[in-house]
């Protein structure tokens, strides 16, 4: 017995020195992100330094919620660098600015931009917010091409009958995914009572998907069609429309709508509710030249590289990326879960500065991870706006400069 616990005692000691050997060869930047890790679920509530570290890190943190892989095919799509933009801003300030943790600029299909920050990197994985509900979009588009979604203006109850005698009974598709279903929803990312800080907390009910739990029981504001009002509720509840229509996961359906033949570089992940569906308004964790590529893929009419045919309906993106509802903001607008303007631009956003924007006219595409220092940053939107203006400003320079 003395001998086992000599033995004991020793490979513990054994185990210690080498726990803490590893520990003491990491660096001091990758150390002070493993200890700043959060030991809660309440993501709009981190600090900074809290978010800093599990932006890159959402999918692995246990506590917080398990994840589902987005396969990425066997070829990935190249990226082939082009000049130099020549900007007239000083993009490490910009970034600075942003708490940028990465930048990608595509134009024309080739790598213009790339630029990390807050000890990120092209290898790892930056968690999308809200950049998920223009995937999810992407989704419905599929669905519908494949027959599994008969018409965008059929009810939300014809899909999940879970839905009859709540007030998405009589709201359509269409009006879900432009946000115009006239329900009750809070989207204050400040107030802990709000709907978007507790929807993932309630209890569900038992063989009910969580959100839909929580969606049913929302009271009627409007009537359907009459009022724009954001709602990542409505977008989960659309995710677990797409994936009782077609039978599969939304991983999979994106993977092999979307990632495959976009030609990602990298598998994505995707977190789960707790009760195994996927947040379809939130969180792929996913690679910022991915991010990218999806901008690509829209570019070039959600169409596999070097390939034909759609994955979604002839004039579907058209529609998807025009003004279908105002928002309260000249110029701008809101399609099927993308963000318009009136130039012909538009782009996918998610709280604290994540951003796809893209610019058919200019064959343009921006990328954006970030952390800034609130939720909403009216002050880094802005900045972001004109870091915009400032590329377009740049590729149009050039432009002009070829034709002379």
């Amino acid at each position: 017995m003395k001998k086992l616990r000599r033995i004991l005692l020793g490979l513990l000691a054994v185990l210690a020195v080498a726990a803490a050997a590893g520990w003491f060869s990491l660096d001091k930047e990758t150390r002070g992100v493993l200890a700043a890790l959060p030991t809660n679920r309440d993501v709009l509530f981190w600090s900074t330094r809290q978010r800093d570290a599990a932006f890159r890190a959402m999918d692995r943190l246990s506590f917080l919620a398990k994840s589902r892989v987005v396969a990425a095919g066997p070829v990935a799509r190249p990226l082939p660098p082009g000049p130099p933009l020549k900007l007239a801003v000083d993009v490490d300030a910009y970034m600075a600015g942003q708490r940028s943790a990465a930048l990608v600029v595509l134009q024309d299909g080739k790598l213009r931009l790339e630029r990390y920050g807050l000890g990120f990197d092209g290898q790892g994985r930056w968690t999308s917010f809200s950049m998920a509900k223009s995937l999810t979009a992407l989704l419905v588009g599929a669905a519908v091409k494949d027959g599994a979604i008969r018409s965008m203006d059929d009810k939300v109850s014809d899909y999940l009958p879970q839905m009859k005698g709540s007030a998405y009974e009589q709201v359509s598709i269409r009006q879900l995914v432009t946000m115009t279903s006239g329900v009750q929803w809070n989207e204050d990312y400040k107030d802990p009572q709000s709907d978007v800080a507790r929807f993932d907390k309630q209890p569900p009910e038992d063989g009910v998907p969580a959100i839909v739990s929580y969606m049913r029981k929302l009271p009627r504001a409007a009537a359907p069609g009459t009022r724009w009002n954001y709602s990542t509720g409505e977008t989960n509840l659309v995710g677990i429309l797409v994936a009782q229509a077609t039978h599969r996961t939304l991983s999979d359906y994106l993977s092999e709508k979307v990632w495959k033949p976009a030609g990602m570089e990298q598998q994505a992940t995707w977190i789960l509710s707790r009760t195994g569906q996927e947040i379809s308004g939130c969180c792929v964790q996913a690679a910022t030249r991915d991010f990218a590529r999806v901008g690509l893929f829209m570019l070039d009419g959600a169409r596999p590289v070097g390939g034909t045919a759609s994955v979604v309906p002839e004039d579907w993106l058209a529609q998807a990326t025009r003004s279908q509802t105002g928002i309260g903001r000249p110029g701008r607008g809101y399609g099927y879960f993308w963000w318009t303007r009136d130039d012909g631009s538009y782009e996918a956003r998610g709280i604290f500065g994540q951003g796809i924007f893209i610019d058919p006219a200019r064959r343009l595409v921006i990328a954006s991870n970030a952390d800034w220092n609130g939720a909403q940053d009216p002050q880094a939107m802005a900045a972001r706006d004109a870091f915009y203006r400032a590329v377009q400003q740049a590729v149009d320079a050039e432009a002009g400069a070829a034709s002379h």
